[in-house]
């Protein structure tokens, strides 16, 4: 497969619109062969049987690759991967077989490029299926049928499988590096207390004080993350955090400063197009810990803030936010640099909008097809997503910066409102009570 999904092609340029019609479906005047429904030469519906048929190659078809991508997408909405690999070579199989060895043998050399550029586009697209040994073992049959007719397809067969497992054990290799990091942030508390209680400064502006660099690296991280992230993973997703010793904060001019770091930071992603970092800068320092901090908060100029939440503002849909989207998408499409390719989407969005298109539209239609303009939409989106996730990160890696954003522990809820309250005293009688009862509750189970 080329570097580039060939699937947006098919589909609109961009799925988000500023409103998702949910009720958009509707019966079109539709023409059937056999038990599959076309509108306007489009696929609207289909048998389930029907769709697993039409996947199958022959020696004068092949599926469109609109069609494999969006049915290898959703199908698993019906069935599990597993099942419709096992249908699929079966069908694949049965179609040679006459009864004449010779025969069956210029049947499957025929047909034996189309089975593997099918099983590639499959393997390349959606890896992580692959992680089922009964899929592994499925191609390895399919492999073994295949070099009884065309040893050429039977050697292209070895060299995908080869690529299957080296991207395999490339999300090994992440995953495990993941839960290494994991580990070394649960054993950074004592290192943090250690360092506290000498007096030495351990913030983000100890590490870097270069916004635009600073966004740079969350860059690099989200690009990272969204590539092991696979497109089957939105429609499947249908079907204890380390303790930080509190301490006495920094100086309020300190975190003024810090305030307006990241408030600079913030507008940096926005023009770089990390979507997903802007909101999540916005989303923390909108966190009641944070927000209370009105002394903290006098020294801020926040005008620049307001603008970067007008720009994210949930209000009619996030239509601010999606029209910034769309604009990026488009710079995306006519760029001349990987800096002008990226678009990282803010992520709790997209998976909300592909899970109410699911929810809000019946999969099979009242006479039992699938409905197929449904699976359309829904690979719409994902297919956008997967011409993201492939851009290659321009900037170049600080593995300073990047060991501290991806190592410093998180604190828990409790944690910040204790760290807010020793920061700015309570105000508040109601306060009062929940600074005793934060304390308590920490203490408590520093001592279990």
């Amino acid at each position: 497969m080329p570097p580039t999904t060939p699937y947006a092609g098919k589909f609109s340029p961009s799925p988000y619109n500023n409103n998702i019609n949910l009720n958009k479906y509707h019966q079109p005047m539709e023409v059937s062969y056999g038990d599959m429904c076309y509108h306007d030469n489009s696929l609207v519906s289909g048998s389930l049987e029907a769709l697993i048929q039409h996947l199958v190659p022959t020696v004068d078809y092949y599926p469109d690759r609109s069609y494999v991508f969006t049915f290898l997408l959703s199908s698993r909405l019906f069935l599990h991967p597993y099942e419709l690999m096992s249908r699929l070579c079966h069908l694949c199989v049965e179609q040679h077989r006459s009864g004449d060895l010779l025969l069956d043998k210029i049947r499957i050399r025929d047909v034996a490029p189309k089975i593997v550029q099918l099983l590639t586009e499959w393997t390349e697209t959606f890896p992580y299926d692959f992680r089922d040994e009964r899929m592994m073992r499925c191609l390895k049959e399919m492999s073994h049928h295949l070099a009884r007719g065309d040893e050429y397809s039977w050697r292209a067969m070895q060299q995908m499988t080869q690529r299957l497992i080296r991207r395999l054990a490339a999300l090994g290799q992440y995953e495990e590096a993941i839960a290494t990091l994991n580990a070394s942030a649960a054993e950074r508390p004592t290192a943090l207390k250690a360092k506290q209680q000498n007096g030495q400064r351990n913030d983000v502006l100890s590490v870097c004080d270069d916004s635009f660099i600073l966004a740079q690296q969350l860059t690099h991280i989200e690009l990272d993350r969204l590539s092991f992230i696979g497109p089957e993973e939105f429609i499947q997703a249908f079907g204890v955090k380390d303790s930080l010793d509190n301490h006495k904060p920094v100086k309020k001019k300190h975190r003024a400063r810090a305030l307006d770091f990241f408030i600079d930071v913030a507008r940096e992603c926005y023009n770089i197009g990390n979507f997903n970092s802007l909101m999540a800068i916005i989303t923390g320092m909108n966190m009641s810990p944070v927000s209370r901090l009105k002394k903290t908060w006098s020294k801020v100029n926040t005008d620049k803030f307001d603008i970067l939440e007008h720009q994210m503002d949930p209000s009619s849909n996030f239509s601010n936010y999606r029209t910034a989207l769309r604009g990026a998408t488009q710079r995306s499409i006519t760029a001349h640099s990987n800096q002008e390719k990226i678009v990282i989407p803010f992520f709790s969005l997209l998976i909300k909008d592909i899970y109410f298109l699911n929810e809000g539209c019946a999969s099979r239609l009242p006479n039992g097809h699938v409905n197929f303009e449904k699976l359309w939409d829904l690979a719409k989106q994902v297919s956008e997503f997967l011409v993201w996730r492939q851009v290659t990160c321009p900037f170049e890696r600080d593995r300073k910066i990047l060991q501290y954003l991806v190592t410093t522990p998180v604190f828990t809820e409790d944690e910040l409102h204790l760290a807010s309250y020793e920061t700015e005293g309570p105000e508040n009688h109601l306060e009062k009570d929940s600074r005793r009862s934060l304390r308590s509750s920490l203490l408590h189970r520093e001592h279990r």
